[in-house]
C-alpha cells in the first residue's frame, strides 16, 4: 500500500485495514473518531470501486450543471407522475425518453439526477405506512405521550422507552473470502439457518442512554426479566415514566407470573406505563433506537450465534452511550393537530 498522502487518505485506508481485521463500524468509528456513516462510506466505495476510489477524493468536477426552470418542472411533473405501462418504477433511462419527448432540447440523464436530487425525489424507493383510525383513544394516548416528551427529564425523573426486534441467525456453509487489496471481502451466498434471537432495547432519549438485552425469545417470561432489569437500574427513583407497545407480553401479568404476585406487582407498580395507539408505534422512540442498532451493530453481517449477538452488542451499547446520543423529537402535540387535521 502507498504511503499515505494526507490525513483524510490515512484515516480511510486504517478503516479498511480495521475492518479486514473483524472489527465493527462502531469500534472503527470510536477508534478514529469519525462517524459510522464515514465507515459505511469509504467501506460501500471499496466494495463499488476499489482500493484507490476508496483512498482518494474523486476528481472534482468542472462547470456545474445548469438545468432551466422549465426542463425543472417537466422532470418533476413526470417523475410524480406513474410510470408507463409495464414499468413498475420510474429509472433514470425511462425518465431521460420520456423529459426528451416533451422538450425540444435533449437533455442526460446525469442533469435529470441533479435535479431529482436537488428536489429529493427518490423515485426508485418506496415505503410502507398504516393509516391510523383517528379515534378518541389514539388521540388520547398520542397526546398523551407527545406531552410526555415536551416536558424535560434527567437523572430525578427518568424517561424510557423499550421496544423488542427478532433477529435471525446465521451461519456461513463455507468460510468468507477476506478483504485485500483491491479486492472486497466475499461471502458465499449459502448459510445455514441456526434459528432466532431477541433484541429488547431501553433509551432514555433525553439523556442519550441506551440498553440492550439479547434473549432467545420474546416471551412473557423474557419480558418480565427485561423489564426488572430496567426497573434496577432506577432503584433509586420514585416513578420511571416508560412507553411501550400494547403487545400481549406488555402486561402486569408477565411479571406476577415471573416474580409472583407481591413481587411483580411492585415492578410493575414502579412504572407509569404509557401504551402507544394502535398503528402508532411509530411516537416510540425506542423504534429510532433500534433503527441505529440495526445500521451500526447488526448490519448485513451473518452472526451464527446467540453468544456472538450478546458480544456485538454489549460492545455497540458501550460505544454509544459514550457519545451520549440524544434523540432530538420535534413532533409536537400542536404539529398532530395540523397534520391530522383536530382539535383539543
Amino acid at each position: 500500500m502507498k504511503r499515505p498522502k494526507s490525513p483524510a487518505h490515512y484515516r480511510r485506508a486504517v478503516i479498511l485495514k480495521m475492518k479486514h481485521e473483524g472489527a465493527i463500524n462502531a469500534e472503527v468509528a470510536n477508534f478514529l473518531e469519525v462517524t459510522t456513516r464515514t465507515v459505511s462510506n469509504i467501506l460501500e466505495r471499496y466494495r463499488e470501486s476499489g482500493l484507490d476510489t476508496a483512498l482518494n477524493d474523486e476528481p472534482r468536477v468542472g462547470r456545474p450543471i445548469i438545468v432551466d426552470g422549465n426542463t425543472r418542472a417537466v422532470i418533476v411533473a413526470i417523475v410524480c407522475s406513474e410510470p408507463p405501462d409495464g414499468f413498475d418504477r420510474w429509472s433514470l433511462e425511462l425518465l431521460k425518453e420520456q423529459v426528451n419527448d416533451c422538450l425540444e432540447k435533449a437533455i442526460s440523464k446525469e442533469s435529470i439526477r441533479v435535479v431529482l436530487k436537488e428536489h429529493d425525489l427518490k423515485p426508485w424507493k418506496q415505503k410502507m405506512w398504516c393509516i391510523p383510525e383517528l379515534n378518541a383513544e389514539y388521540i388520547e394516548r398520542m397526546e398523551s405521550i407527545l406531552n410526555l416528551y415536551s416536558t424535560p427529564h434527567g437523572e430525578r425523573s427518568p424517561l424510557v422507552c423499550i421496544d423488542e426486534k427478532p433477529i435471525l441467525l446465521h451461519a456461513d456453509k463455507r468460510s468468507p473470502i477476506l478483504m485485500e487489496e483491491g479486492k472486497c471481502k466475499k461471502v458465499d451466498y449459502e448459510y445455514k439457518r441456526n434459528g432466532t434471537a431477541n433484541a429488547f432495547v431501553s433509551v432514555e432519549p433525553q439523556t442519550g442512554k441506551y440498553g440492550i438485552r439479547i434473549t432467545e425469545n420474546r416471551s412473557g417470561r423474557e419480558f418480565a426479566k427485561f423489564l426488572a432489569s430496567v426497573e434496577r437500574k432506577y432503584k433509586d427513583h420514585r416513578k420511571i415514566s416508560l412507553v411501550m407497545d400494547n403487545l400481549n407480553t406488555h402486561k402486569e401479568k408477565s411479571l406476577t407470573d415471573m416474580y409472583g404476585e407481591k413481587e411483580g406487582k411492585r415492578i410493575w407498580n414502579r412504572f407509569k406505563i404509557y401504551f402507544t395507539p394502535k398503528h402508532g408505534s411509530w411516537l416510540n422512540q425506542a423504534e429510532i433506537a433500534i433503527g441505529l442498532y440495526a445500521r451500526q451493530c447488526l448490519g448485513e453481517s451473518r452472526i451464527q450465534e446467540i453468544e456472538t449477538l450478546r458480544k456485538k452488542s454489549a460492545a455497540w451499547v458501550r460505544y454509544i452511550n459514550g457519545r451520549e446520543l440524544k434523540i432530538d423529537w420535534t413532533f409536537t402535540s400542536e404539529k398532530a393537530q395540523i397534520k391530522f387535521g383536530y382539535s383539543t
